[in-house]
């Protein structure tokens, strides 16, 4: 933590209520929609939050993303006051996975260009070194045409 974070810090809290203010984030959250009436429904649920900015319902993927100074669980409990079933986005992009293919990590009801969040998709944090070791040593024999 540097000096600047620690002295803004201080101007974030505001001084009639003397609260922190919550930071500016994303919520991304998974809700099964089937008509306009329940996009509709979810949309106007969540819009009228204090501190929202921005809503985005998209009911092909099942995806509502919430952009504002908010909190997470107050977004997600508002959503499941509708009476729909909702989870945070469980989902990341399928290319910032290394194996994608990982039991873990496929999921056939996954939207496409995704896969689950799953530890197992992620390499190991020594592999990378392991491989830039091997491309330098003495027991590769195409180490000199690297260099």
């Amino acid at each position: 933590m540097g000096v600047i974070d620690y002295i803004s810090d201080f101007f974030s809290v505001s001084p009639a209520t003397g609260k922190k203010r919550k930071p500016m984030q994303t919520v991304e959250i998974k809700v099964k929609m089937d008509c306009d009436g329940c996009e509709r429904r979810v949309r106007n649920s969540v819009a009228h939050m204090k501190g929202v900015k921005q809503v985005e319902v998209n009911r092909k993927q099942s995806k509502v993303t919430v952009t504002g100074y908010v909190d997470r669980n107050r977004v997600l409990k508002k959503v499941q006051s509708t009476g729909k079933r909702a989870d945070f986005w469980p989902y990341i992009p399928y290319n910032l996975v290394a194996y994608p293919y990982v039991a873990q990590a496929y999921d056939k009801k996954a939207p496409s260009g995704y896969v689950k969040n799953a530890v197992q998709a992620f390499p190991t944090p020594n592999a990378l070194d392991e491989k830039l070791t091997f491309l330098f040593s003495d027991e590769n024999p195409n180490a000199c045409s690297i260099m």
